[in-house]
C-alpha cells in the first residue's frame, strides 16, 4: 500500500518537498502571477485562468498516460513484487495516479491564492486531505481490514484506493473554495494565449528536469533498500516521512511567506530586497530547525520506539527506524536552506539553474548510495542511504549559494555564518547535554528501551534541551529567537 500511494504522491504532492512537481508548480507560478499582477493593462485574472487551464490540460493526458503505463510503473518502482502482490499494485496505482491532476491543480490554486496575498488557506487545505484519510483507514478497521495482503478484499481495496484520492480532491476542494471567496472566477479556458506559451514551456521543462532528478533519488534508495526484503522499505520511508515533518511545518511555512516578497523585489529589480529576505528566511528557519535536527539525533530510536512500536510492528524494526531517521537529522538544515534558495531562483524566474544543480545532487546521492549499497550490510545500509542524502543536499546547499552569491552580488554571509554558528554553539549545547540525560537514564534503570521508557527518555530530553538552547541562545544574544518568539506573543503582528 505504502509504495502504490507513493507513486503519484511522489511525482505531485502540495505539500511542496523537493521532490514533488506541486512545489515546483507552485515554486514556478507564484513569481510569474506577481509580476502579471504588477504590470500595466493586463488581466491577471484571465492569465492566472489560461495557466490553470494548461495544467488541467497537460496533466490530465499525464494521467490518461501513466494510467496506461501503470504496469510497467510498477515494475521499475518494486521489481521485488510477487504476482500477486504486482497485480494488487497495478490496480491501486491506477486508482491513485488521479491524484497527479488533483495535486497540480490544487498546488496551482495555492499559488494563485499566495499571489493574491492568502497565506493560510493553502497551509491548512491538507488538513482537509488528512480528515478524509483517517476517516477512510478508520472505515478500513471497522470493515475487518488487518495487515495481511492475502486477506484484502474487493470492497476493501475499492474503500482504500477512492478514499486516499478523496481526500486529496477535498483539499483541491477547499481551495477552489477560497478561490472563489477571494473573488477569482473559476473557468476553463481553451485559448492558452497571452501567458508566454514558450517562455512558460521552457521553465515548464527545466522545472520537469528537476522534478525527475528529484524523483531519482527517491526510487534509487528505495529500490536499494528493497533489496534487502520487504522490512526496509517500510523503515527507510517512515523515517523519511518523519524527517520531512518539521520541515513541511517550519520551513514552507517560510517559504510561502518569503516567496511573494522575494518575487515583487525581483520584478522591480531590487536585488537588496532579495538578499534581506534570503537572508531573514535562512536565519528564522535554522533556529528553530537546527534544535531539532538535534533532537532528530539524540532521540531519533526513542521517538520511532513511541511512533512504530506497536501492534504488529517489531521493536527492532521500531529502532532501525529511529536510527535511520537520526542520519536524516543531519540533512535537515541543509536540506530546508536548500529548497529556500531555490525559490530566489524561482523568483528570478529562472528553473534551468536549479534543475542543474539539482541534478548534480541527483547524482552525488545516487552515486554514493550505490557504492555503499556494494559494501555496507542491509540495516547498515539504510543509515548510509540516509547519510547520503545529507551529504547530496549539503553540496546542494554549498552550491546554490555560491551561484547565487554571483547572481545578486552578496547574500549576507557574514551574518549567516555568525548566526549559525551561534545556533550551532547552542544546539550542541543542548544536544550534547540531552545525549548525557538520555544516557543517565537508559544506565540507572530510570527509561528502558520500551515505549513507556522512551516516552519518559523524550520527555526529559526535550525539557532539558529545549530549556539549555533558550539559555545559551539567550546569552549567546542570538536575534532570530527574539524575533521568533515576539512572533508567536499573542497580538504580534506578522512580519
Amino acid at each position: 500500500m505504502r509504495r502504490r500511494a507513493t507513486l503519484p504522491t511522489l511525482t505531485c504532492r502540495a505539500k511542496r518537498t523537493d521532490r514533488n512537481l506541486g512545489g515546483a508548480l507552485a515554486g514556478v507560478m507564484v513569481p510569474m502571477l506577481i509580476r502579471t499582477a504588477a504590470e500595466p493593462g493586463v488581466d491577471s485574472d484571465l492569465h492566472a485562468q489560461r495557466l490553470l487551464s494548461t495544467i488541467v490540460y497537460v496533466l490530465g493526458a499525464t494521467v490518461v498516460l501513466t494510467v496506461a503505463a501503470a504496469p510497467w510503473i510498477v515494475d521499475l518502482y518494486a521489481p521485488g513484487f510477487s504476482p500477486e502482490q504486482r497485480d494488487l499494485a497495478i490496480i491501486l496505482t491506477r486508482y491513485f495516479l488521479p491524484q497527479i491532476l488533483l495535486y497540480g491543480l490544487g498546488a496551482g490554486m495555492a499559488a494563485i491564492l499566495n499571489a493574491r496575498g492568502d497565506l493560510s488557506t493553502p497551509m491548512w487545505a491538507p488538513v482537509a486531505n488528512n480528515i478524509v484519510v483517517i476517516a477512510t483507514a478508520l472505515g478500513y478497521i471497522l470493515l475487518g481490514g488487518g495487515g495481511e495482503l492475502s486477506a484484502l478484499t474487493p470492497g476493501q481495496s475499492l474503500l482504500l484506493s477512492l478514499g486516499t484520492t478523496a481526500g486529496v480532491a477535498v483539499q483541491m476542494l477547499v481551495l477552489a473554495a477560497a478561490l472563489r471567496r477571494s473573488g477569482f472566477p473559476l473557468r476553463l479556458r481553451l485559448d492558452p494565449r497571452g501567458i508566454g506559451l514558450r517562455r512558460t514551456a521552457r521553465m515548464a521543462g527545466w522545472t520537469l528536469l528537476y522534478v525527475i532528478a528529484a524523483q531519482a533519488v527517491f526510487t534509487v534508495g528505495t529500490r536499494l533498500a528493497s533489496g534487502a526484503g520487504p522490512g526496509p522499505v517500510a523503515v527507510y520511508q517512515n523515517a523519511y516521512t518523519l524527517f520531512q515533518l518539521p520541515y513541511a511545518v517550519i520551513a514552507v511555512s517560510v517559504i510561502t511567506g518569503v516567496l511573494p516578497r522575494m518575487s515583487a523585489a525581483a520584478g522591480g529589480r531590487d536585488l537588496a530586497g532579495i538578499t534581506a529576505d534570503l537572508s531573514h528566511g535562512l536565519r528564522l528557519t535554522a533556529v528553530v530547525l537546527m534544535p531539532v535536527a538535534a533532537a532528530l539525533i539524540v532521540l531519533g530510536p526513542q521517538i520511532t520506539t513511541l511512533l512504530f512500536a506497536h501492534g504488529n510492528a517489531s521493536a527492532g524494526a521500531a529502532r532501525l527506524t529511529g536510527s535511520v531517521l537520526a542520519a536524516f537529522g543531519f540533512a535537515l538544515v541543509p536540506f530546508a536552506g536548500y529548497q529556500i534558495m531555490l525559490r530566489v531562483f524561482f523568483a528570478l524566474q529562472d528553473t534551468r539553474t536549479p534543475a542543474l544543480i539539482h541534478v548534480g545532487v541527483a547524482v552525488v546521492a545516487i552515486a554514493s548510495s550505490i557504492a555503499l549499497s556494494q559494501t555496507l550490510p542491509a540495516q547498515d545500509l539504510l543509515v548510509g542511504l540516509a547519510a547520503c542524502y545529507a551529504a547530496a543536499h549539503a553540496v546542494g546547499f554549498a552550491a546554490a549559494g555560491a551561484v547565487l552569491r554571483h547572481r545578486l552580488g552578496r547574500i549576507d554571509g557574514h551574518r549567516l555564518l555568525r548566526s549559525h554558528a551561534r545556533m550551532l554553539a547552542a544546539s550542541l549545547a543542548a544536544g550534547g547535554t540531552g545525549a548525557l540525560v538520555a544516557h543517565a537514564l537508559r544506565h540507572g534503570g530510570l527509561a528502558g528501551a520500551g515505549w513507556t521508557g522512551s516516552l519518559v527518555t523524550v520527555l526529559a530530553v526535550s525539557a532539558v534541551g529545549a530549556g539549555l538552547y533558550a539559555l545559551v541562545a539567550h546569552l549567546l544574544r542570538l536575534p532570530e529567537l527574539r524575533t521568533l518568539v515576539s512572533a508567536l506573543r499573542p497580538g504580534a503582528a506578522a512580519d
